[in-house]
């Protein structure tokens, strides 16, 4: 493993302590990377790489500097999809240079766990897997599920997610020649007023969601919906981001895999809950 990749997973560490600040010592994941990306202006370039499966490399790098930070008790850890900071997280910052020492501790911690992989070894996961694997044996996760069901499957699959979280009426259209249109549903404002809504499913695996495929999706829905929704298993690219809630132009809201995952648990569709006890290794750190 190169050095300047050890130095692009180290570096979040201080900046992703500073945006949980700026946003009032809580975030969603999603939302920190890019209050990370907003403060230190990152360009659509560095922000559009991706890792093996696909995801954004920005975002995988930043959720294992959380994993770190957690360790060492900046973060709390204790409300799922929500990173929080600790009182030691409000008052500290963080240097490359400190961030390699802590970096470099909880490697050698897992080295005495797991005897038979190398500091290498683990230095070579980081940005090409998430960081929960290292703590972990693998088992499919639920959106490589996803992106492996069959077009018309996932199509179904979607309106089924759409309909548990409270739309009315869907219909899978999945005609040719309809502009990329998958299917319709109403979803309810209040008692009184309801909007007619068009999705489109998109199981992209490394390819983002252009900002050139959203504007022919809202071609499609002029006349005919309110409101769009596009969902992929993959991601969309910075300017898709912008075009979607570009003004004076019909609004389309963003389902990528992340949040796409995020929904199913949500309501618990195709997931089992499960009570797991982690060992929170440290505390136990200064008894070793």
């Amino acid at each position: 493993m190169s050095k300047r990749k050890q130095a692009d997973f180290l570096k979040w560490f201080g900046p992703l302590l500073h945006a949980l600040r700026d946003l009032g010592g809580s975030g969603k994941p999603r939302e920190v990377s890019e209050k990370i990306a907003q403060n230190l202006k990152l360009s659509d370039s560095i922000l559009e790489q991706t890792i093996k499966s696909g995801e954004s490399k920005f975002h995988n790098q930043v959720a294992w500097a959380r994993q770190y930070l957690v360790w060492e008790k900046f973060l709390d850890d204790s409300q799922r999809g929500t990173w929080l900071l600790t009182k030691k997280g409000w008052e500290t910052d963080v240097s490359e240079s400190e961030s390699r020492l802590i970096f470099q501790k909880w490697v050698k911690i897992y080295q005495e766990r797991r005897k038979s992989k190398s500091t290498t070894g683990i230095i070579d996961d980081v940005n090409e897997i998430e960081p929960e694997i290292i703590e972990q044996d693998y088992t499919p996760t639920l959106l490589e599920i996803l992106k492996k069901l069959s077009p018309k499957g996932f199509e179904q699959i979607c309106g089924l997610l759409l309909r548990k979280s409270g739309f009315e009426q869907v219909t899978i259209t999945g005609r040719s020649n309809d502009g990329g249109i998958d299917g319709i549903g109403i979803i309810a404002l209040n008692a009184f007023v309801t909007n007619r809504v068009l999705f489109q499913c998109k199981r992209y695996s490394t390819t983002p969601v252009s900002s050139s495929h959203l504007r022919d999706f809202r071609g499609a829905m002029s006349g005919r919906a309110e409101k769009g929704i596009v969902i992929t298993t993959g991601r969309f690219s910075e300017e898709a981001k912008r075009e979607a809630s570009r003004d004076g132009v019909g609004n389309i809201e963003l389902v990528d895999g992340e949040k796409l995952v995020e929904l199913f648990q949500k309501i618990e569709l195709g997931v089992k809950p499960q009570i797991v006890y982690e060992v929170d290794y440290s505390f136990f750190e200064p008894y070793l």
